[in-house]
């Protein structure tokens, strides 16, 4: 039934119905399927305050503005519900399927989380005997990578998958992204340092994911180690250690020394056994999770991905997030070929069109025909929610300021592996500087920088970020040439810090009053030619010559926006007058002075940036 909405315009009401819109839906989107006319929805809005075209991407927020009005529920869908809609559309679902007779025990994952410099790199470092440590900038882990080691327990060989996280507090999501795929969450904790913040919240991120947990109390050879107060700090987090009557494994070890090495190996192992059924279906098609992506110069697209189900094999034909291929090898971390990889493996995957991102799911299917298409419409979807997310909301009272000066930082983020590109873009977003000053990332990818995102920069203005990445060829001798900004980074935090200045450099200046003194008049003089002179005395500050100006009497500013246009003390004249003593005031052309009105003088001082 239609009734009329704001401004006359008549659209169809929904009684609390619910209406589900993927993200970065456009109002024809959500009248399509509600049966209105875009037009009509574009009018509701624009009475709501809200300026937006009808083939617009538009955000969760004015969406449920929107909703509220015309009494309909618009749910956003999430993004695991959007692929998994979309998977069905191919008949193809995401989870474990067949008979559980196909289904046999795979390794354990584990995913190595603390905060950051407390250890968790060289501890895998000590397990795995490989330096990735000193590949690292600052001795930081910067993206995530995948391996497997081989372990016994009770005389059986048993392969354990270790995943290793970011611990900067800008890599969050990607932690997050770790905590959903893994089965056991090993906790690093430095013993001579305790419990920090991102101790804490990588704790969360495990909890929220129900996965069991082994506590690693590190660097216990350090003078100073203290591993009882570790234990005693993470009671405080739910974390009861076994030999306290909890159920937590908590081990000692040294990455340096290797001490405590192979009991943590075991308490891996003891968990998973104890706490997990880890079987996966090795018949179905195979599907998994990408743990990380980038571009190498000789193979092209690279994705170390890690098989949850399945059989992956060489010749497959994959999609993976929205890149897909056909598998032409498969490698381990050591470079080595393979011909399968079974569930709980990481491997890499050489043969996808693009690079994926971090977290995006893949899956094998019958014919490259459908991995295109299901790849094309996850770009697109992907492709809205982004023109979604970056559209800055416009209200009436903002447009006519929005036409006269749009201020906008564009940037063009370049980078070693997607999902360090993904984490940059995402804390560069989050930097808040002022209403009227936008950034916007017109471009993102992973790899070296090319002439044509130089290219792209120079026909928008735009500032080009490379992370671990230089620019090739042709590309730098155009930057140089056309004064394009291209900046170089290796570690995160010094990127966000330099982008933040360069978005408080273009705000427009605030300015402050700042009192410079006060003159009370005790007489009034008429000076030929120059009109009224003010006889005062300075009761506070100083009087300076050329300063701005005010006229008080009885409380009130008489007139405003006045100099102090001469200053004399006696019959010279003079820049300045201090408290305490008399002086001659004239206010140029203002001539309204009477005995005992207050001279106020001021200046307005740029403020500085917090």
């Amino acid at each position: 039934m239609a009734a009329p909405s704001m401004g006359g315009v008549s659209l169809p009401r929904g009684h609390g119905q619910v209406v589900r819109l993927p993200r970065g839906a456009s109002l024809t989107d959500l009248a399509e399927k509600i049966g209105a006319q875009p037009a009509a929805l574009v009018t509701a809005l624009f009475h709501l305050g809200e300026m937006v075209t009808a083939t617009q991407s538009v955000n969760e927020d004015t969406l449920q503005l929107l909703g509220a009005e015309i009494e309909w529920d618009i749910q956003v869908v999430s993004p695991e519900d959007e692929d998994r809609e979309l998977l069905e559309t191919f008949d193809l679902t995401f989870g474990d399927e067949g008979d559980e007779a196909d289904w046999e025990a795979r390794p354990p994952v584990v995913t190595v989380m603390g905060h950051v410099d407390h250890g968790k790199t060289k501890l895998l470092d000590a397990i795995r005997n490989t330096n990735v440590v000193a590949r690292e900038a600052g001795g930081i882990t910067q993206h995530i990578g995948a391996y497997q080691i081989v372990t016994e327990l009770e005389d059986y060989e048993r392969p354990i998958t270790f995943i290793d996280t970011p611990g900067h507090e800008s890599f969050t999501a990607m932690r997050a992204r770790g905590a959903k795929v893994t089965d056991i969450v090993i906790l690093v904790v430095a013993a001579d340092d305790g419990v920090m913040p991102q101790t804490v919240e990588a704790l969360n991120h495990a909890q929220a994911a129900e996965v069991p947990i082994v506590v690693a109390v590190n660097k216990i050879d350090k003078e100073g180690a203290n591993p009882a107060k570790i234990r005693q700090q993470l009671t405080e987090y739910g974390l009861v250690a076994e030999e306290y009557g909890g159920d937590t494994m908590f081990v000692d070890v040294s990455a340096t020394t290797r001490q405590g090495l192979d009991e943590l190996l075991t308490a891996i192992l003891l968990t998973a056994d104890a706490s997990l059924d880890l079987r996966a279906n090795t018949e179905q098609d195979p599907q998994g999770v990408v743990i990380e992506g980038k571009l190498d110069k000789g193979r092209g697209p690279v994705a170390t991905v890690l098989v949850q189900r399945g059989t992956l094999r060489q010749g497959d034909s994959i999609v993976a997030g929205d890149a897909y291929g056909r598998v032409r090898s498969l490698l381990d971390e050591h470079g080595n070929k393979l011909k399968e990889a079974l569930p709980a493996r990481p491997v890499q995957v050489v043969g996808l069109t693009s690079v994926p991102r971090a977290g995006d799911t893949f899956l094998v299917v019958e014919e490259d025909r459908v991995a295109r298409q299901i790849a094309d419409r996850r770009q697109a979807r992907i492709r809205n929610a982004q023109n979604a997310s970056m559209r800055k909301r416009i209200s009436l009272e903002d447009l006519d300021a929005a036409l006269k000066e749009n201020r906008q930082l564009n940037l063009i983020i370049k980078g070693d592996n997607s999902g360090t590109v993904e984490a940059l873009e995402e804390a560069l977003m989050k930097i808040e500087v002022s209403d009227d000053i936008s950034l916007r990332v017109i471009h993102r990818g992973v790899g070296g920088i090319t002439k044509s995102d130089i290219d792209l920069a120079l026909a928008d203005d735009v500032i080009v970020l490379g992370f671990n990445v230089r620019a090739e060829g042709q590309a730098t001798e155009l930057a140089s040439r056309e004064g394009v900004d291209v900046r170089y980074y290796s570690v995160i935090y010094q990127a966000i810090e330099e982008i933040e200045a360069a978005l408080k450099g273009m705000l427009k200046p605030e300015y402050e009053e700042v009192a410079l003194g006060t003159a009370e008049v005790r007489e009034v003089f008429r000076v030929p030619r120059i009109g009224n002179v003010a006889g005062s005395i300075v009761r506070s500050g100083t009087i300076t010559r050329n300063s701005k100006a005010r006229l008080v009497r009885d409380g009130v500013v008489v007139a405003d926006n006045l100099t102090v246009e001469s200053l004399r003390r006696f019959k010279d004249d003079v820049t300045e007058v201090r408290d305490g003593y008399e002086c001659g005031i004239g206010l140029g052309s203002f001539n309204d002075i009477k005995i005992e009105d207050v001279i106020e003088t001021f200046e307005m001082r740029e403020k500085p940036r917090a």
